[in-house]
């Protein structure tokens, strides 16, 4: 809740360029594809001696990590920086090992060193990325030290002189350079464009909200201003002709007090704008989840809040249209699919605030739950509802994503069968007012 328009410098919790996991496994795939075709054309086609064992090892261990992985971690998980600079770095490792046993800086596959590096600079924060480019510079002048050599004809060596060496690794080193700071800028340039959009939209929806608002608090002060104002002045006219021991003098008096109130209240709603929004800048972690659950309630599903911490100690957040929306559009679908409740259950400590949104409908098809996350998604195992987790489902997600939440969608057990959404932040992303 502490990413709001109305912040002076409006940001984002969830990095929009991270990478994610089924991206760069596919990718993998294909360079283990693309070696396994070249050592094979060079050691079976062409005839070349090639180190042919070392060479299955190496892209056979490649193999079997991204074989690991895919099965291991579900494809649509968004990677931190600290995994995707891993991740790069086994794959540039094992590309500048397999270059270095078939012939160094002399292999005419040496320029796919930047391959890695461009990727991490496209899609990383700098440091990570420059991290990288080292990693990438040291296997590269590695290179110029290979005692392997160059795959060539039988009985013919195939020599490189120092000279040229220097040369091929000055070129190496200068595309990856240049390549990834081009990069680099233009995906910087992006990103931000992309934030700058998403932030006016969110300004652009609340302004028009609070102009709603002046709108009718002025109609409501014109329209009850005069009736206001006569019932004031007959109340006044009352009490000066009443006795000052009339039994109704103090109920008149009472009257005219009230209608004074009234019109002050009213002079207050017309200045909203003027006095400034603080009114609706800050909201309670359990008055968003009421403001979220409120418009779900008269749908014939029973709605429950299950609250497993004290109100006292909770978090108090700026308002944040995006986790409102991703929030009220998971609640909707569990509705929507729920036979007769939905259970919304709230937990916070110091650390963590954590949400659980389950139903008891037929819960989520294993089709779709592996690809949640991921847009136009549009099938669920309920014959009656058409639609449901298509793009309003990715919005969602993606909103609360980058509010700094963790989405977890998984079925109950047997016995207690439905969908069930974990939402996670840690506190200090939803705490914007610090407790003493």
């Amino acid at each position: 809740m502490n990413a709001t328009p109305n912040d002076a410098n409006v940001t984002f919790g969830h990095d929009s360029r991270a990478l994610r996991l089924h991206t760069l496994s596919w990718l993998r795939w294909l360079a283990i594809g693309g070696q396994t075709v070249t050592v094979l054309a060079v050691a079976l086609l062409l005839g070349f001696p090639v180190p042919l064992p070392t060479c299955v090892a190496l892209i056979g261990g490649l193999a079997a990590l991204n074989l690991f992985i895919s099965l291991r971690y579900p494809s649509t998980q968004r990677l931190s920086a600290e995994a995707t600079l891993a991740l790069l770095s086994i794959d540039l490792i094992q590309l500048a090992a397999l270059l270095y046993v078939t012939g160094g800086l002399g292999n005419p596959f040496v320029p796919l060193l930047c391959v890695p590096v461009i990727i991490s600079f496209a899609a990383q924060p700098l440091l990570y990325s420059s991290v990288l480019f080292v990693i990438a510079l040291s296997a590269t002048t590695a290179q110029a030290f290979s005692t392997f050599p160059i795959p060539w004809y039988p009985g013919e060596e195939l020599h490189i002189q120092p000279v040229m060496q220097v040369g091929l690794w000055c070129a190496v080193v200068s595309t990856m350079g240049f390549a990834a700071f081009y990069v680099f800028r233009i995906s910087s340039e992006a990103t931000q464009l992309a934030d700058a959009l998403a932030a006016t939209e969110l300004v652009l929806q609340r302004e028009k909200h609070l102009s709603q608002l002046d709108g009718l608090a002025a109609a409501a002060a014109h329209e009850l201003g005069t009736p206001l104002a006569t019932i004031s002045v007959v109340a006044k006219e009352m009490e000066r002709e009443l006795e000052p021991d009339d039994r109704f003098r103090e109920d008149v008096a009472l009257l005219r007090s009230q209608s004074e109130r009234c019109r002050d209240i009213l002079r207050r709603l017309t200045s909203l704008s003027a006095e400034g929004e603080e009114h609706m800048r800050f909201l309670p972690l359990s008055s968003l989840i009421e403001e979220v659950m409120a418009p779900h309630r008269e749908f014939g599903v029973a709605l429950e809040l299950i609250e497993k911490s004290e109100r006292a100690d909770e978090p108090v957040g700026n308002r944040n249209p995006g986790i409102l929306y991703g929030l009220g559009n998971l609640i909707e679908n569990a509705v929507d699919f729920a036979k007769k409740r939905v259970t919304v259950t709230v937990e916070h400590n110091r650390e963590r605030v954590t949400l659980l949104i389950s139903d008891d409908g037929p819960g989520f098809a294993p089709d779709v739950l592996i690809h949640i996350g991921e847009p136009y998604v549009t099938k669920r195992t309920r014959p009656d509802k058409a639609g449901g987790l298509g793009l309003g489902m990715f919005i969602a997600k993606t909103l609360l994503e980058r509010s700094g939440a963790r989405l977890d969608f998984f079925n109950g057990p047997e016995e207690r069968p439905g969908a069930n959404v974990r939402i996670e932040w840690p506190r200090s992303r939803m705490e914007a007012i610090k407790r003493k």
